[in-house]
């Protein structure tokens, strides 16, 4: 066994447990510092948020494979700080905006109100109200981010043809494509019906590319508000963020990205169809019935006149022979009525003409799962090849992620690097402090010979014969050490010769004490 570990079980209970303890404690504080340091960082991105804006953000961050953070309550995001620029990105891409703090102040700016303001002051305070609550309203519609609303309100004129009507301006904060349709109108009425005396043709809408969404063609028509290029984009959005999502779950974050392409038919038809069944059904029937009964007599002589160019009947076919005729005929139709369907269908916008999508996976893929991937992605995006759709797929190796330099040790780190140094200052002092106790414990000082010489009988005489200078010894080290007079004996002794009433006095008292 090593004499480390000798000197130690060599130790005392009590010395052992304050090791023992002394030691744990250096390891959960170096436990506590390693995890603190290897800890990733995260940076605050955005402040403020809308609770109800949380869940789209969150989506679209996991979409992407981003690390984060929701602090107060879920008002504040933080994402690491190596994945800032491509959380933005992700944000900005699923068109979620994460600049808080940027509503209009509302009906608070009433409760801050001052006492002596003017009523240009007043009326402007309450319109400015008015539009950061209207802004409020529509920030609250699926893909609507920071609203910005300016109202301009009409001023009383004596004459009611010389007035201005009431305007709204409204700014989003995103581009069009985000919105679902039917959102712009919807946006217009909202604004119109908030202002009293706005109507919805003086309401105009634009998106964060200065595109105007009302009053438009698109939006007049349809209630769309959304022209082929932004209900395309919406589309092929829509179907990547479900593809990667899927992936994300299966591969893991940033192993495979699809990419799709969208062509739709945005144009409105109507189509009408007529079909015949096989059932029959009389509508009328005309049934027409003639009968004619003649007689006539003999015509040998064949005389002149009406009656005999009027030709008569015989059943013997004898024409000058008297006789008998009948004359019947019976005539109908009937008009039937078929089984018909009529079908009027109004079919909207938003056919897919052709879908184009490709597929990116990394490398580290193993090409089986790679291949059944392909069949998955296509039947997720709806390929379809009688429709004309493509779809790509290729492996290649993703670039690396690019790891944050380590910073300087934040200050908050010194008061458990403090309890760090304690500690391992603590521990070196009782492993020394130990050590040399042991070494010392483990020497042979040998007996000294002074001891010895005071344990064997020696008269006075001999002791102070040893004090002598010319006393020779070979234990001359270990002698005692010359006898120094007292000075207060010798001053006792002259005060006793000069008065001793006074001493025998002084002893009486001490006597009398005990």
């Amino acid at each position: 066994m090593p004499p480390f570990l000798q000197n130690l079980l060599a130790l005392p209970a009590k010395t052992k447990a304050v090791l023992g303890v002394s030691a744990v404690a250096i390891l959960a504080i170096a436990f506590v510092m390693l995890k603190i340091a290897t800890a990733p960082s995260y940076a605050l991105i955005a402040t403020g948020l809308d609770p109800a804006q949380t869940g789209k953000i969150t989506a679209a961050l996991d979409t992407q494979g981003v690390a984060y953070e929701l602090r107060n309550n879920g008002t504040a995001l933080a994402v690491e700080k190596a994945s800032t620029a491509q959380a933005r990105i992700a944000l900005a891409g699923q068109g979620v905006s994460v600049s808080g703090g940027g509503t209009q102040p509302g009906n608070e700016l009433l409760d801050q109100s001052k006492l002596g303001a003017s009523q240009f002051q007043q009326q402007k305070t309450a319109q400015r109200a008015l539009e950061g609550e209207v802004a409020k309203t529509l920030s609250g519609i699926d893909g609507v981010s920071s609203p910005r609303v300016q109202i301009v309100m009409p001023q009383d004129d004596l004459f009611a043809d010389t007035s201005s009507p009431a305007t709204a301006s409204i700014m989003l904060g995103n581009s069009a494509d985000t919105l679902q349709p039917g959102a712009v109108r919807g946006m217009a009425q909202l604004a119109a019906g908030a202002v009293q005396g706005l109507k919805t043709d003086n309401v105009t809408i634009t998106d964060a590319t200065g595109a105007i969404l009302w009053p438009s063609a698109d939006a007049g028509g349809d209630g769309s508000g959304s022209s082929k290029q932004s209900a395309e984009a919406r589309f092929a959005r829509q179907k990547e963020a479900t593809i990667n999502a899927m992936l994300a779950g299966t591969l893991g974050p940033g192993k495979a990205q699809v990419k799709v392409n969208a062509d739709l038919n945005m144009d409105e038809t109507t189509e009408k169809a007529l079909k015949y069944g096989t059932n029959t059904v009389p509508l009328s029937t005309t049934v027409d019935n003639e009968t004619l009964t003649g007689t006539g007599a003999a015509n040998a002589a064949g005389k002149a006149g009406t009656g005999s160019n009027v030709p008569t009947y015989s059943n013997n076919g004898n024409a000058n022979a008297a006789g008998t005729g009948n004359y019947k005929s019976k005539k109908g139709s009937t008009q039937y009525g078929v089984d018909k369907t009529v079908t009027d269908t109004k079919k909207a916008g938003g056919a897919i003409n052709k879908l184009d999508v490709a597929l990116i996976v990394d490398k580290s893929v193993p090409p089986a799962v790679f291949t059944q991937l392909k069949s998955t992605v296509a039947a997720a995006a709806g390929i379809s090849t009688a429709r004309g759709d493509t779809m790509t797929a290729q492996q290649m190796a993703f670039a690396k992620p690019v790891t944050p330099k380590a910073g300087p040790v934040p200050t908050t780190m010194l008061g458990p690097l403090k309890w760090v140094g304690l500690g391992l200052a603590s521990l070196l002092f009782l492993f020394f402090m130990t050590r040399g106790l042991k070494k010392r414990e483990s020497e042979n000082l040998g007996t000294p010979a002074w001891l010895t010489t005071i344990e064997e009988p020696m008269s006075l005489a001999q002791l102070e014969a040893r004090t002598q200078p010319n006393y020779l010894d070979t234990a001359a080290s270990a002698m005692l050490p010359p006898r120094v007079p007292d000075a207060s004996l010798h001053q006792l002794d002259q005060l006793m010769e000069r008065e001793p009433e006074r001493v025998a006095a002084q002893v009486k008292a001490w006597m009398a004490e005990d």
